[in-house]
């Protein structure tokens, strides 16, 4: 393999510089704990005998992002890997041309984008990259809350009960006028009538006489 600090140095060049670059498959992705992915890089117009990197990049693309070494790819020395990857959790195979990389038992550390990248003379080919985003549980969308509208019922208006007698002062007023007025009518009744019985025995006792 090359030497390490020159591999991330022309990897960096060929990302910030733009240079022909590898289509490559599934576009970004979001996958689950301890599942397995496959990423694709096509690289059917190389040549045969091309040696191909697969890089990741945990970082956002900027100047400041580093690359690591997955692993790499020669026709003669077979799968090379990188420093602290194992072979069962990566795995590097070129098959009708295109460069396959098979991801085992993903974790969230794991997450980061995936480059693919060979080296010619003097160009360098870079992958347009794979998001890959792993997480323990997939976040679930909000669900849109409905306002639920209640149908208005008009009900009559309910009676004001009150209780007790009113004690407007008027009230009272004309209740003991009308207590009066019966009384008084009630005397003159009596008064007349007596006065008509006097009359009448008087009456009496000039006829007998």
């Amino acid at each position: 393999m090359q030497p390490r600090l020159w591999l991330v140095l022309a990897a960096q060049l060929a990302a910030l510089h733009g240079s022909s670059a590898f289509q490559q498959a599934p576009e970004p992705k979001n996958v689950l704990t301890n599942q397995v992915v496959v990423l694709y890089c096509d690289a059917k117009n190389s040549p045969s005998n091309t040696h191909t990197y697969w890089l990741r990049q945990r970082q956002a693309p900027s100047k400041d992002s580093h690359y690591e070494i997955l692993a790499s790819w020669h026709p003669l020395k077979g799968t090379m890997y990188g420093n602290g990857v194992t072979k069962e959790n990566l795995t590097l195979y070129r098959e009708m041309g295109r460069s396959i990389l098979n991801l085992t038992s993903l974790k969230p550390a794991d997450s980061g984008v995936y480059f693919c990248m060979t080296i010619g003379t003097p160009e360098l080919t870079f992958g347009r990259g794979t998001q890959l985003s792993v997480v323990d549980v997939f976040p679930t969308a909000a669900q849109p809350t409905k306002k639920t509208t209640r149908k208005k019922v008009c009900r009559p208006p309910s009676p004001v009960t009150r209780k007790g007698l009113p004690c407007s002062p008027i009230i009272l007023s004309l209740l003991v006028a009308g207590i009066l007025v019966l009384l008084v009518s009630l005397g003159v009744a009596i008064h007349l009538h007596c006065l008509r019985r006097r009359a009448r025995l008087r009456f009496m006792k000039q006829f007998y006489k």
